[in-house]
């Protein structure tokens, strides 16, 4: 019989045949799905513990939380709002932060009445990043506006962070998640007046502000007692680092690169973390439209720091958020550096971590 009369021979029945129509002294067919059952055994879930019950339930307990208040009921009794106009010069707005002491502040496009986003220390690096790929533009750093801001972020490539506002009347839950969306570290509260029917900027809400009013007003946080290292919160992989004798502009390509608020700063051949160069640091350094401080060190540009700098926060990998929720509601803490018992980088967990944990961890399960 040759190969072709074979393989007409084989009919759907004797491709159907069960183990039991196959002699003995012959191996039967596996079926590729129960080859692959064998080969990898699914493996049962590890039973939940009474701490794992516990750190659900006081999640369940800070969504409900935040559902039930508004952004208004975070708001101080007494507060200042900065608002800018889009046709500010870009050097003026800078000058004004630092002199009130802030780092953001709202737009305002007067030509249209209607808001225009949220100026932040972001923008101002994108300014310098423009600048240094575009050095002949340097000279006319003076009469740049920022209604170009968004014309800068085209030119060098950079996402623009999503304009994202709330009404203060709605759920804090809400302005949470729309933070975690858009990635912004804070949202405007943008509300509307019942003469005029047009948008006005009430505040600013930051994620700080949010989890400290969490820590002062939710006793269940103390139930989150799992310690970091049991949880998937915060970065402990492919870190942006510099040493104080980095030049400061790597570092600005770092925090553009990696679209983060900090990096630490290492001691060299030991490792240990000795500081933090925040994106509020360039800040600083730019003021009164000198640029020539971004050609200095780390450790020189770290000199130029105000005497209010509250210093760098570290917890280890054994801290739970029970403690560190703790530690936000004494201290105005922004990031934590994640290190060992040898001061020893192990990861960075910052404020947008915690937030994004406390809202959607186990949600899908609720």
């Amino acid at each position: 019989m040759s190969g072709a009369d074979i393989a007409d021979s084989v009919t759907p029945a004797s491709i159907n045949a069960t183990a039991s129509d196959v002699p003995q002294d012959q191996p039967a067919f596996v079926a590729p799905r129960t080859y692959l059952e064998q080969v990898r055994p699914i493996i049962p879930p590890k039973p939940l513990t009474a701490m794992d019950w516990e750190q659900m339930e006081a999640l369940k307990t800070i969504r409900a939380f935040l559902k039930v208040r508004t952004s208004y009921d975070v708001l101080p009794l007494s507060f200042r709002l900065i608002v800018f106009d889009t046709s500010l010069l870009v050097k003026k707005s800078l000058n004004i932060l630092i002199q009130n002491g802030i780092v953001s502040a709202p737009l305002w496009d007067s030509k249209t009445s209607t808001f225009a986003g949220l100026l932040t220390t972001s923008d101002y690096i994108n300014v310098i990043q423009y600048y240094w790929q575009n050095p002949d533009a340097l000279a006319r750093v003076d009469q740049f506006r920022l209604n170009s801001l968004r014309d800068i972020e085209k030119a060098i490539g950079v996402t623009p962070i999503e304009t994202v506002s709330i009404h203060p009347d709605r759920p804090l839950y809400e302005a949470c998640r729309k933070m975690l969306e858009s990635r912004a570290r804070r949202i405007p509260l943008v509300d509307v007046d019942d003469e005029t029917h047009r948008a006005m900027v009430v505040s600013v809400v930051t994620q700080y502000r949010i989890l400290k009013f969490v820590a002062v007003n939710v006793k269940e946080l103390q139930k989150l007692r799992k310690p970091l290292k049991d949880l998937n919160v915060g970065t402990y992989s492919n870190l942006a680092t510099a040493y104080m004798d980095t030049p400061v502009m790597d570092v600005i390509h770092a925090l553009v690169k990696k679209n983060i608020s900090s990096v630490p700063i290492l001691e060299k051949d030991v490792g240990s973390v000795v500081n933090v160069f925040e994106a509020v640091d360039v800040i600083t350094l730019i003021k009164g439209g000198n640029y020539d401080d971004l050609n200095l060190s780390v450790g020189e540009a770290l000199l130029k720091r105000s005497d209010e700098f509250a210093g760098i926060y570290t917890c280890s990998m054994n801290d739970s958020l029970a403690t560190i929720f703790e530690q936000i509601r004494k201290s105005r803490v922004h990031r934590l550096v994640v290190i060992d018992e040898e001061s020893k980088l192990k990861g960075v967990l910052t404020l947008s971590d915690i937030l994004e944990y406390i809202l959607l961890e186990g949600e899908e399960n609720e």
